[in-house]
């Protein structure tokens, strides 16, 4: 649906959470939100990303309140949830971008460190910040939070193993978390960004040309989107390829 008073900044008075703020889609999600007039918090793991994610949101007119922090440390996350809430006193929106690829083999000759750190920072650190932040998101008078998945939980392709497992896991989760809000205003939902021209994407597809990939700014206005009050979905996984906003020149079909 249209909306129909394009120029307000739909987002003013609004307080959102971004992790992996410092690049990638987390950035541009970052960007997109301080242009519609967002209070950011933004959660990444080096500085140095942070500060140029910083930049680019206050040449979009916002700003942002900067969060460096390894999502795999849980004491440091545990307590975001809690600060925040001396600061802010709610959280209007959770933007869940981080994520690892980790190491692509097969699944014997993995060890335990590369399926833990994957499963630490896809899976284990998004029920750390449904935990720390749900209290926040409740406060609030239409809370939303949407993590982002990966077609690799459906299509489960070989040598992909720890990363398609924490993107299966992570969309289960969510799912519980919904049902659990079901009889509140908060909704959580799960967005699969298919193909976009990342550093992850060209980790994991050395071979592609990145030129022929869509940039992460042109998942901005389908995340934007679904963390309005007016998105009341709860539990829905949905593809950007799928919106409406999704420039039909990316689609793949």
């Amino acid at each position: 649906m249209a909306d129909p008073e394009p120029n307000r900044k739909r987002f003013a008075n609004r307080t959102v959470v971004v992790t992996g703020a410092s690049r990638g889609i987390g950035r541009a999600v970052a960007t997109a939100y301080a242009s519609e007039g967002a209070q950011l918090i933004l959660i990444a793991r080096t500085r140095g990303g942070l500060v140029e994610a910083d930049d680019e949101v206050r040449q979009a007119g916002g700003s942002a309140t900067l969060v460096e922090m390894d999502l795999r440390d849980g004491s440091k996350l545990d307590a975001l949830g809690p600060t925040l809430f001396q600061r802010f006193g709610h959280v209007d929106v959770l933007i869940a971008c981080a994520g690892v690829l980790g190491t692509l083999g097969p699944l014997p000759h993995l060890s335990d460190a590369d399926w833990n750190d994957v499963l630490a920072v896809n899976l284990t650190a998004n029920w750390r910040l449904i935990r720390t932040l749900d209290p926040l998101l409740r406060r609030a008078e239409a809370g939303r939070a949407v993590f982002l998945s990966s077609g690799s939980a459906h299509s489960c392709r070989a040598y992909w193993g720890p990363y398609a497992a924490s993107k299966a896991a992570l969309e289960a989760l969510v799912k519980v978390y919904a049902n659990e809000l079901a009889s509140t205003p908060v909704r959580a939902n799960i967005l699969d960004p298919g193909v976009a021209r990342t550093a992850m994407r060209a980790k994991a597809m050395p071979g592609e040309d990145p030129d022929m990939l869509p940039g992460p700014s042109v998942l901005a206005p389908v995340i934007l989107a679904m963390s309005l009050p007016g998105f009341t979905n709860n539990g829905t996984l949905v593809r950007a390829e799928d919106h409406e906003l999704y420039p039909p020149k990316f689609r793949r079909r």
